[in-house]
């Protein structure tokens, strides 16, 4: 293999090196994001569920004071 094959090997090396460590971040980048939305999804859950409790109890509170 020549000294200029060898450069030209190397320069691609590099540049996967350099692209892999990129790649690298931006997929910490989208995990981190992805655990935020996750995170955010079960708030939300959580509070859709709850608030579905109260309407429910307050539907049966309002079904009792009908039949009153």
């Amino acid at each position: 293999m020549s000294n200029q094959n060898l450069q030209q090997l190397e320069q691609q090396i590099d540049l996967l090196i350099g692209r892999c460590q990129q790649l690298q971040q931006q997929n910490q980048l989208l995990q981190r994001r992805e655990n935020s939305w996750k995170t955010e999804r079960a708030k939300l859950i959580q509070s859709r569920d709850s608030v579905q409790a109260k309407v429910e109890a307050m539907i049966t509170r309002l079904k009792a004071m009908e039949q009153q």
